[in-house]
């Protein structure tokens, strides 16, 4: 039986390190998620995905692990983590972990141990070795461009990277095996497989202590030389298998869309990407020109209107071409690009952006401070891999939350110097405590949004969405029972809408309802409940 919790769940994503700081020490914990758990409750969130927590030098932010069994010291300790997880459930909130698969840092154990033998290990190596594989010349490449590392230790020959050259591809085998690289392990030798088993034996000790699932980062770089992710399915339904078998309630989630194969799918939902075409023509302003390999387009959600809804709409129906009931989880904004914005009237414009990306009929995630509108700094120090190339920094939008107007934000009460990133210097910056005595505030009208989503559940994943207006204003019906009409422009517009004749509002903001016609000012949106 596929679990049904995460169709009604609103995640909310944590960057451990910028999130709430309970020991001065600069750098958010977990203490200081659980002193803030009644904060997401209040607001309405039932999920949390965490950004990586295990032991990690950090080069990566902690995407480069150095101990996939240790909550990282400086976030607290595997205990914390336990109570973090209690006291969520308390609070009727799950806890996700960002599960990286494809990879480790050079400060493993495992990396360590391989890299100083002189031999290939008998049990089968973890890593990807070679004497002599094919090697060029890759000083430009951009991260995340597989390529070969000297070996840093005894071993002779090379390591095979997976994103940077801290971070060791784990071996889970080859599809395609040529005579000539005899280093090639099928995905059935006994390294691949000691490494699919270690796969189930950390996912197990999470789940063990109570977490819900895992977003699974890189999902489909395991196998190599793997054309269409064939062999990596392979290995992920096993996996799912598995899960069904002995934690039936769990979840995983992909970095991306799970490739249609004509098999049952492994993952319990798709992942529609900022980076992704279906993300970006909606709100390409918050990748493009960040981003060195997306063409900067007219998203449809800018202040001047001239984008098309075509794009997202067409990538959501092929989602569902399969599986009419697939879930699909879509972001406000995270923690690799810029923050939710849609053009230069960025504030003006969140409340109609939100009143889509929390009624469209995704499993919705809130990047931590897009609920108040915090902004992205651009020019910041690089701070744990935060620049892999000139334009491309991540540091801007994984500054500290912004809570009250205390020091630092109220985010930790270290001297401004040890702070992982900086305050945003801006005087009027927005916070949490203004805006919780704000009740036209954008963080009151993400609450109202995810009360009304609980209490409608045609508004939540899994009911219909039939658009009936794909340009400006978009309007659409969520299970033919809910209209919601949203005009993402600085012009007043109206729309007839022939099943609106006797709706009842639920909720809006700068619309109205005059027979059927629904009247929105600039940035306007307006959710009704059709006559029965």
């Amino acid at each position: 039986m596929r679990h049904t919790w995460l169709a009604d769940a609103v995640v909310y994503e944590i960057y451990p390190q910028s999130f709430a700081d309970s020991n001065a020490d600069g750098i958010g914990d977990l203490r200081g998620v659980i002193e803030r758990l009644d904060y997401l409750a209040w607001l309405g969130v039932n999920t949390i995905w965490f950004n990586p927590c295990f032991d990690s030098p950090f080069l990566d932010a902690g995407y480069d692990v150095a101990d996939y069994l240790r909550i990282a010291p400086r976030y607290g300790t595997n205990d914390d983590l336990v109570e973090l997880v209690v006291a969520a459930r308390e609070r009727g909130i799950r806890i996700l972990l960002d599960l990286v698969a494809g990879h480790t840092s050079v400060e493993h154990d495992w990396f360590r141990e391989e890299a100083e033998r002189t031999s290939p290990d008998p049990l089968g190596d973890r890593y990807v070795w070679a004497l002599d594989p094919p090697l060029r010349d890759t000083s430009g490449d951009l991260a995340g461009t597989a390529s070969w590392v000297p070996s840093p230790g005894a071993r002779p020959g090379y390591y095979l990277r997976n994103f940077y050259d801290q971070q060791p591809a784990l071996n889970f085998g080859w599809t395609h095996l040529p005579a000539d690289e005899p280093w090639r392990d099928p995905v059935d030798a006994p390294g691949p497989q000691r490494n699919r088993q270690t796969l189930r034996d950390v996912m197990a000790f999470w789940l063990d202590k109570g977490v819900a699932g895992f977003r699974v980062d890189m999902a489909f770089s395991l196998v190599k030389d793997d054309p269409g992710h064939v062999q990596t399915m392979v290995l992920w339904r096993e996996m799912r298998a598995w899960l069904d078998a002995h934690y039936p309630d769990a979840v995983i989630v992909p970095e991306g869309a799970e490739p249609r194969l004509g098999e049952p799918l492994a993952f319990n939902a798709d992942f529609f990407l900022v980076i992704g075409a279906e993300h970006a023509s909606l709100f390409n302003d918050h990748s493009a020109g960040i981003l060195p390999w997306n063409e900067r387009l007219t998203p449809f959600f800018h202040a001047q209107g001239g984008g098309g809804f075509i794009a997202f709409e067409e990538a959501w129906d092929a989602a569902h071409a399969d599986e009419p009931g697939r879930l699909v989880l879509m972001a406000t904004a995270d923690h690799d690009f810029n923050r939710l914005r849609c053009g230069s009237r960025t504030m003006e414009q969140l409340g109609s952006t939100l009143a889509f990306l929390l009624t469209w009929g995704t499993v919705p995630s809130i990047y931590f401070g897009d609920e108040i509108g915090m902004r992205y700094l651009p020019d910041l120090p690089d701070v744990e891999g935060a620049i892999c190339n000139p334009t491309y920094n991540r540091a801007g939008c994984r500054t500290p939350m912004q809570w009250d107007d205390r020091p630092n934000a109220g985010f930790s009460s270290a001297a401004p110097e040890l702070l992982y990133l900086p305050i945003d210097p801006d005087p009027d910056r927005p916070t949490v405590a203004a805006q919780r005595s704000d009740p036209d505030s954008t963080l009151h009208l993400v609450r109202d949004l995810l009360a009304l989503r609980a209490s409608t559940p045609a508004l939540r994943a899994g009911p219909s969405t039939r658009v009936i207006n794909a340009d400006y204003p978009l309007a659409y019906l969520r299970g033919e029972s809910h209209l919601v009409v949203i005009n993402p422009t600085q012009d007043s517009m109206a729309l007839t809408v022939p099943e609106a004749l006797g709706a009842r509002l639920l909720l809006g903001r700068g619309a109205g309802l005059h027979d059927d016609v629904v009247a929105l000012e600039p940035f306007a949106f307006e959710i009704l409940e059709l006559p029965r």
